[in-house]
């Protein structure tokens, strides 16, 4: 992500260039509390919604990061804008911290994380993101690496099963990766539109439901190609590891795999788990003292206004903390959390 963000809504053209306006902005500045001389991370730069707020909330530095060399290009006029207080660099989410540190802030005041795929990238066919337009089927954020078409025609059926069925939650998923072995006997799957075609063959549309039955296979494939969430643990976990105390942690996300991660790490991280993980040894001594406070124990969802206006916001949830003053950083127990990562995936 990944880095990268789920399809953000609101997106509308200012200054000649393509600005989004990312979904629950206002909680995520109320969440943040930008102020003049703290630094901030953003994770997941994209086009530069969230960035541009936190800079002109406040007279504070930011340090965004994005893996996507369009987005890279596009920033630049932020860059220029907001000179000197916009360092935006390139790379992973999960590598927040040394980033900032290589920017010289080994420490910093905030760090938001827009988890998922962006509406540049989802919009423009030649990406492979989605079925909507017909296009290579690529979905590499990076765009680099083995792509969705790579993953279709060298996985085993098996692995392919388990992909769509643990980061996809597709409860067909061994009929579905049937059909793609029977198709890709006869020919290469390529493209977009031969996948959900394929897909929608293979499964059917049910009556009433109006998302298309590609939908949880093109988001596990892209779950898959850019380890999403391998790099939100990751960079959860970084985030931890360069938070000042007091320092504020936000994150949207926009299906149940990652907020269930988000919110298994948070309650572990701030002691509302007493109990701890099963996975990890016991620690000797007191407790561990909390890392993190929680900020707003339930999720805060769009209104019912942004979701009008911008549909796909409807399942974003936003969860944030701050840290505390006393516990160092901890490592986390990914099982316990549910992350799923491709090398688990492949070795089961």
């Amino acid at each position: 992500m990944m880095a990268g963000r789920e399809a953000r809504p609101g997106e509308r053209a200012t200054e000649g260039a393509a600005r989004h306006i990312p979904v629950l902005l206002d909680e995520v500045l109320a969440a943040l509390k930008p102020r003049a001389g703290e630094v901030f991370v953003d994770g997941t730069f994209g086009a530069g919604g969230y960035t541009s707020a936190i800079l002109e909330a406040a007279d504070a530095r930011a340090i965004a990061i994005d893996q996507d060399p369009n987005a890279l290009a596009a920033g630049q006029m932020l860059v220029a804008k907001f000179a000197p207080r916009l360092v935006l660099s390139e790379g992973r989410f999960g590598d927040l911290d040394g980033i900032a540190a290589d920017a010289g802030f080994p420490t910093v005041d905030g760090v938001v994380l827009d988890v998922g795929v962006s509406s540049m990238q989802l919009d423009r066919a030649e990406r492979g993101f989605s079925f909507m337009s017909d296009g290579p089927l690529d979905m590499r954020m990076s765009q680099q690496g083995p792509s969705a078409a790579d993953v279709i025609r060298e996985a085993s059926e098996e692995l392919l099963a388990d992909i769509f069925y643990h980061l996809g939650e597709e409860r067909r998923s061994r009929a579905v990766a049937r059909a793609i072995g029977r198709a890709r006997a006869n020919g290469e799957i390529t493209t977009t539109r031969q996948l959900a075609d394929l897909v929608q063959r293979a499964l059917g549309r049910a009556k009433g439901d109006d998302k298309h039955p590609a939908t949880r296979v093109f988001q596990a494939l892209r779950i898959y190609v850019n380890d999403e969430l391998g790099q939100l643990m990751d960079a959860l976990a970084a985030a931890e590891r360069c938070l000042k105390p007091g320092g504020r942690l936000v994150v949207v996300t926009f299906h149940s795999l990652e907020d269930r991660i988000v919110k298994r790490y948070l309650t572990d991280a701030s002691g509302r788990n007493p109990s701890g993980s099963r996975h990890l040894p016991p620690v000797a001594g007191a407790p561990a003292e909390p890392r993190y406070q929680i900020i707003n124990q339930r999720p805060l969802t769009p209104s019912e206004g942004e979701i009008a206006a911008n549909p796909r916001a409807r399942s974003a949830r936003l969860r944030s903390a701050e840290r505390t003053s006393a516990a160092a950083a901890r490592p986390a127990d990914e099982a316990h959390l549910g992350v799923i990562r491709p090398e688990s995936l492949a070795r089961r």
